[in-house]
């Protein structure tokens, strides 16, 4: 129950599409309709993590850029 807790506090932090996602009743899908999701909640997860690595790469280069230290 707490995983479910923690999901459900950063749908409502969030307030956009999470929050239906998390509070949504899974009991009348199937199994089959269970593994998509499971498939298709990972793309979006490695999605995410592309996206996140490159802003965290971006945000690198430019502290890299705009740094100055002293020689």
């Amino acid at each position: 129950m707490a995983m479910q807790d923690d999901n459900e506090a950063l749908a409502r932090q969030n307030a956009g599409p999470l929050h239906g996602l998390v509070r949504e009743d899974l009991d009348p899908y199937s199994v089959e309709d269970l593994e998509a999701r499971v498939e298709a909640l990972q793309a979006e997860i490695t999605r995410t993590n592309d996206a996140l690595e490159r802003k965290k790469n971006r945000r690198s280069d430019a502290d890299a850029l705009f740094s100055f230290k002293d020689n």
